[in-house]
C-alpha cells in the first residue's frame, strides 16, 4: 500500500504547536532544546531581523528559521530529526539553516569584544600582577570530515581528523577573535602568526599583549602542581591561573553548542 503524504494544511498545527513548546511555555523548555531562554531568543531574531534583514518566508517565520537553525547546533541534530519536529521538508531545513549561518557570521563585529586592558592600578588576584594584559589565547581542535586524499593534512598529533582553531578571550570570558582555516597538523605557532600577519587578523596594540601556553613562541617552562618555591615558579603560577581562561571560554562554548563535539563540518 502507497504511503500517504501529509498534505501542507495537515502539517500547520504540528508546526504551530511545535513553536509554542519552544518559546511559549516556560524558559527551562527554551533552554533545554536551544540553549537560550525566551528573552535571549527573541532578542536574537530582532537582532538578525534589523541588523542584517533576516527576514520571514511565505510559510516560515523568522523565529521557526532561527529555532531550526539552534537545534541544530545545540544538540548537533540530524537533518532528518529536525524535519520531523518542526514538520518541514530537509530542503528547507537545509535551506534556512545556511540562511541564517550567514545572517549570524555578519554580527561577528557585534558579538567579538574590543578587549581592555589590565589597569596599573588593578589589585584583582588573579589579573593584578598582568598589568596591560588583554587577555588569553590558545588553540583547539574541532572534529571534522573530510575526503580520504585529504585526511593526512588534517590529523593532528592526537591521530584525529580536525581543524586547529585559534581563539583570543578577554579577562571577561568573552570572544576577540577566531581563525578557523588551518588544518589539525598545523603548529600553534604557526596559526597565530598567520593571525597576526593577515590583513584583518589578531590586533595587539603596543605595550599591550596576550597571555599563552608554551605552544607558542617567547613561551617556556612549565607549572606543576607543588607549592611555588622561588619568583619564577610564582609568575608561572599565577600566569597559568590567569591564561585558563581561554580554557574555560572553550569549554563553556563546547558544553553549549553540542555540533563542535563531532565530526560534522564537511570541508
Amino acid at each position: 500500500m502507497r504511503r500517504r503524504r501529509y498534505s501542507f494544511l495537515e502539517r500547520i498545527p504540528g508546526q504551530v504547536n511545535h513553536m509554542r513548546d519552544l518559546v511559549e511555555v516556560s524558559d527551562e523548555d527554551c533552554k533545554k532544546m536551544l540553549r537560550m531562554d525566551r528573552n535571549a531568543f527573541l532578542r536574537l531574531c530582532n537582532l538578525l531581523h534589523t541588523l542584517v534583514q533576516l527576514k520571514k518566508s511565505k510559510y516560515v517565520t523568522i523565529q521557526e528559521k532561527v529555532a531550526m537553525f539552534l537545534s541544530i547546533l545545540s544538540h548537533h541534530t540530524k537533518n532528518w530529526s529536525v524535519t520531523f519536529q518542526f514538520r518541514r521538508s530537509w530542503q528547507t531545513v537545509s535551506k534556512y539553516f545556511h540562511e541564517v549561518l550567514r545572517c549570524v557570521l555578519k554580527l561577528h563585529t557585534l558579538f567579538l569584544v574590543h578587549p581592555q586592558p589590565v589597569p596599573n592600578d588593578s589589585t584583582d588576584n588573579r589579573w593584578g600582577k598582568f598589568k596591560g594584559c588583554l587577555g588569553a589565547l590558545d588553540g583547539t581542535y574541532i572534529d571534522v570530515q573530510v575526503p580520504t586524499s585529504e585526511k593526512t593534512r588534517y590529523r593532528n598529533r592526537k591521530g584525529q581528523v580536525t581543524v586547529n582553531v585559534l581563539g583570543v578571550c578577554d579577562m571577561n570570558v568573552k570572544f576577540v577573535y577566531v581563525l578557523t582555516r588551518w588544518e589539525g597538523s598545523a603548529a600553534d605557532s604557526r596559526v597565530l602568526r598567520d593571525a597576526i600577519n593577515h590583513t584583518h587578523g589578531l590586533k595587539v596594540p603596543k605595550g599591550n599583549y596576550y597571555l599563552c601556553d608554551n605552544g607558542y613562541p617567547n613561551c617556556e617552562g612549565e607549572w606543576s602542581s607543588r607549592r611555588p618555591q622561588n619568583a619564577q615558579e610564582y609568575f608561572n603560577m599565577k600566569h597559568t591561573r590567569a591564561r585558563n581562561v581561554i580554557e574555560r571560554t572553550f569549554g563553556l562554548l563546547k558544553m553549549r553548542w553540542g555540533i563542535l563535539c563531532s565530526p560534522s563540518w564537511s570541508l
